[in-house]
């Protein structure tokens, strides 16, 4: 059994053939079947303009899974700081903690948008990322010259959706992380990733809220009873990830029959390997073994599953035998974490 705390982290991806509604009522569908399964927490994620996601408020669709659900912890992993003013966010996660009062969590990036004309829509422009989160910080907490209102019932934690010059940012505020990616090396070199966990622990300041570093993995996961179902499983996002690198237009999630169909060119298929070797899929064995040496190697405290796939069935599966490696089982969740 595994010992750390377990998450998922759903994109609302949408799928081939249903409405870019479909993807918001299966993502809270997902959440409270994460809730039953004894997850810790469940994560959504901010796009905009991106044909295959449609998780583009996070919340908004948080508040919804807010009134499904009744334990589980809820994050935004995360919301992208540059595209907002700190105490609009302040204010929208403070009012969605007025109803799930201890269960939220924000998590905070800075990746810019899809493409131009959406970077120009959301009016980006430079932005200092440590001083806005120190700014949000300071709403949250009550420290601010603004106090933000409804007045937080408790405390709204925040994380930082880190690579690089993130973790320095987050080490400076005293702010847990959540690292994927490159990183983590799962299909590369892992060399780079432990040095620059290591100097974020090193840096690490400790602050009101997080008193000592703490470290999130996010990666894809995907549980099956064969290596071959599990492959077959990644198939959909390694073949959606393989055209947004190549014809800049991230898809919707299409059957696996569609994708072993697809014509595709030699540079694409590099791609789709490389993605599903960047993945953790496998039997139950296989898994455990993986995702074990992964959080022994980076000293993470949780897991952040970020798996999809087309067929919802198969999905709900997976993360089913996912919570049972880490000891959960069907009835209510724990207590959310911090």
């Amino acid at each position: 059994m595994i010992d750390a705390r377990l998450s998922l982290l759903d994109r609302s991806r949408t799928r081939a053939g249903e409405p870019d509604t479909a993807a918001l009522t299966g993502s809270v569908a997902r959440a409270v079947h994460a809730e039953r399964l004894g997850f810790d927490r469940f994560w959504v994620a901010e796009h905009h303009g991106v044909p295959g996601i449609a998780g583009a408020a996070p919340a908004v669709l948080l508040a919804a899974v807010a009134g499904r659900t009744t334990v589980i912890g809820l994050g935004s992993a995360g919301v992208m700081l540059p595209h907002h003013q700190p105490l609009v966010v302040a204010e929208q996660f403070v009012t969605l903690s007025a109803f799930a009062p201890g269960r939220v969590a924000l998590g905070l990036g800075r990746s810019p948008g899809f493409t131009p004309p959406v970077r120009q829509a959301l009016r980006e422009g430079e932005r200092d990322f440590a001083a806005d989160l120190a700014e949000l910080r300071g709403f949250l907490t009550g420290t601010a010259e603004i106090t933000v209102h409804p007045r937080p019932a408790g405390p709204v934690p925040m994380h930082v959706l880190a690579t690089g010059r993130g973790l320095e940012v987050a080490a400076q505020l005293g702010l847990p992380v959540v690292v994927g990616g490159p990183l983590l090396g799962v299909a590369g070199d892992p060399e780079p990733g432990l040095a620059a966990l290591a100097g974020y622990r090193r840096a690490f300041r400790p602050s009101a809220q997080q008193p000592e570093p703490r470290v999130a993995v996010s990666l894809d996961v995907l549980v099956a009873d064969t290596a071959a179902e599990a492959a077959d499983l990644l198939l959909p996002e390694a073949w959606a990830m393989a055209r947004a690198r190549t014809t800049g237009s991230f898809p919707a999630l299409e059957p696996v029959a569609a994708v072993r169909a697809a014509d595709r060119t030699p540079r694409q298929q590099q791609y789709l390997e490389q993605t599903a070797a960047a993945a953790i899929a496998g039997t139950p064995a296989h898994v455990e073994a993986r995702l074990a040496e992964l959080l022994e190697r980076t000293g993470a405290a949780e897991l952040v599953a970020s798996s999809s796939t087309f067929d919802r069935g198969a999905l709900a599966a997976s993360d089913a035998a996912l919570a049972t490696l880490f000891g959960r089982s069907a009835g209510p969740a724990p207590a959310s974490p911090a």
